[in-house]
């Protein structure tokens, strides 16, 4: 197949480097379509397993040190994986919901954020970053494969097919956050980087996490790393 630097439209991705390739290879073996080696490549902690992967699911594989000049700045990736991009839906539970998204390396910290305090359904409001990018793919160092996501055109036709309990995070939040009760199956959103959510998000149940005068405000990963600790604390603490 052709290689070539990523674009939205392409029906296919790539990840960048053995940990995210062996990901890859274990959650969607049947979405990988090649396995690409730098020919200086080496044995390493992980060869074993990714070798085992490859030849378990029969993926062609090739040493070619072209497409790494193509695709990666990173000297120390020799592994990158081309995979199909596949559908996702959410399921039943708690989610995050992402309202206009514009940061790709945003988006994977926030992915690997989630699935470590166990949420693991993000819904992405359009218009909104992809989330197959390679930037982003790296970014959740390889959480986006544990991950059911599923976009929208609107945040009220999210709503409307799953009707969970929502929490909006907002600087002028009424509720806050230290004193808020997560009513489960919950939905913790969260407005675009720069311009946070509408007033319209107001009428929902919505949170502001205090903080120190010195700032404007906690970036979208912190704040929302912070968020899911406060809603998810209970499950951890049995």
């Amino acid at each position: 197949m052709k290689i070539q630097k990523y674009k939205n439209d392409f029906d296919y991705s790539y990840t960048l480097g053995i940990t995210l390739t062996i990901e890859l290879l274990k959650f969607h073996p049947k979405d990988v379509l090649y396995v690409y080696f730098h020919s200086s490549y080496s044995n390493s902690e992980n060869s074993k397993i990714l070798i085992e992967l490859i030849n378990k699911y029969n993926i062609p594989t090739q040493t070619n040190d072209k497409i790494f000049n193509i695709l990666s700045n990173k000297e120390n990736d020799y592994v990158i994986g081309v995979f199909r991009k596949y559908n996702s839906k959410l399921e039943n539970g708690n989610h995050i919901a992402l309202v206009n998204p514009s940061n790709s390396g945003n988006l994977g910290t926030i992915i690997r954020t989630a699935i470590g305090f166990g949420i693991k359904n993000i819904a992405i409001i359009k218009p909104a970053v992809d989330i197959y990018d390679p930037k982003t793919v790296r970014a959740t160092m390889g959480a986006l494969f544990h991950l059911n996501f599923e976009y929208f055109n609107s945040f009220n036709d999210y709503i409307t097919k799953y009707q969970n309990n929502v929490y909006s995070f907002m600087l002028k939040g009424e509720m806050e956050l230290a004193n808020t009760k997560f009513i489960e199956p919950f939905t913790l959103t969260f407005g675009n980087e720069a311009t946070g959510l509408p007033d319209d998000f107001l009428k929902y149940n919505s949170v502001i996490i205090k903080q120190s005068k010195d700032i404007d405000s906690f970036n979208l990963p912190i704040a929302l790393s912070i968020a899911c600790y406060e809603a998810t604390k209970s499950h951890f603490n049995k």
